[in-house]
């Protein structure tokens, strides 16, 4: 007699391939549109579903997981961040959490290049004067930006994907810099040819460039605060691949729109969509609608992560990317 399927719900449209290889394995409810869920949906969802699919955009907090209907045992979240999931309180009601690490790395790194190179080569402005049909022939003082190579990059948090942009910053001869919760091994401090900084306000001041590769916890929240941002040389850059929390976004345009900052490249912002409107207006910023990971190949990755993680549940064995509540 054949078993009963999994139950799973996906909160938004994947890509086809995923969502087929879904229906073919699981009893799948996918989103008809790419809108999403409001937050009773969500709470119905978690009622009715063995395992959600969520995205980052779905908060699950206590009171949502407090709604969860007794199937409910595993949330594959689609993504490596988790900090949208309360995983601490979905533990202690039985339900665990899997995300999606690793794939994002050389992507989300490639990104981050390429606004350091948009941001010191000014090239939004160049690319803008092109479209509107303002150019009017070349000029040797017109669109200077600034050198790459010898410049000093900062990373504020060296894992996977810190690790992956220091190796092309060598590749574009930056010298690498960095500041971890926990230094590296001295053979990868080696390989990347990096300075460790135990000091982070130390370091701030002294780079030419600063890219945040920190997730977002408690003690990441606004890591990047008023105080700190002022520590930053007037012709230093600032980019963001990360999230958007690390940094006082407030203070940040403050110090952009009076020149105490050179320029900043954003892929993610505090409040998420709701980006500040003295932002959007200023010419020293590159704004990037959270797209870092956005490669056809990467998100179909990010999908086979989480039907392994749903499978490997769904044949009674721990998923392979649980992941384990902070203790802090």
């Amino acid at each position: 007699m054949p078993t009963e399927r999994l139950s799973v719900v996906v909160t938004r449209r994947l890509p086809e391939a995923v969502e087929t290889r879904m229906t073919e394995l699981f009893d799948v409810e996918l989103r008809p549109s790419d809108k999403k869920m409001t937050r009773d949906e969500l709470a119905q969802a978690l009622q009715r579903a063995d395992v959600l699919v969520p995205t980052i955009t779905d908060t699950i907090d206590a009171p949502l997981l407090a709604q969860a209907g007794e199937r409910l045992k595993l949330i594959a979240n689609y993504g490596a961040g988790v900090d949208h999931i309360d995983v601490a309180t979905a533990r202690q009601r039985g339900i665990l959490v899997s995300n999606t690490p690793g794939v994002m790395t050389e992507d989300t790194a490639d990104m981050t290049l390429a606004l350091i190179l948009a941001v010191a080569r000014r090239i939004p402005e160049g690319l803008s004067e092109m479209q509107a049909g303002d150019w009017v022939g070349w000029s040797p003082t017109a669109h200077l930006g600034g050198r790459v190579g010898g410049r000093r990059l900062g990373i504020l948090g060296m894992g996977r994907i810190g690790q992956a942009v220091a190796r092309r910053a060598r590749a574009f001869g930056m010298q690498v810099h960095y500041h971890n919760r926990k230094r590296l091994r001295p053979e990868i401090e080696e390989e990347l040819e990096a300075t460790y900084w135990d000091s982070l306000d130390q370091m701030v001041s002294r780079v030419d460039v600063l890219s945040i590769n920190c997730p977002h916890t408690p003690s990441t929240f606004h890591l990047m605060n008023a105080r700190r941002l002022k520590l930053m040389k007037p012709s230093a850059v600032l980019v963001n691949t990360s999230r958007g929390e690390v940094i006082d976004e407030n203070a940040l345009t403050r110090m952009l729109r009076a020149g105490e900052i050179a320029g900043a490249g954003l892929d993610v912002f505090e409040h998420g969509h709701e980006i500040n409107p003295r932002l959007r207006e200023l010419s020293n910023v590159v704004l990037l609608p959270h797209m870092g990971s956005a490669t056809v190949e990467g998100r179909a990755e990010m999908g086979e992560k989480v039907i392994i993680n749903i499978k490997t549940f769904d044949d009674g064995h721990r998923p392979p990317d649980l992941v384990v509540p902070s203790m802090t």
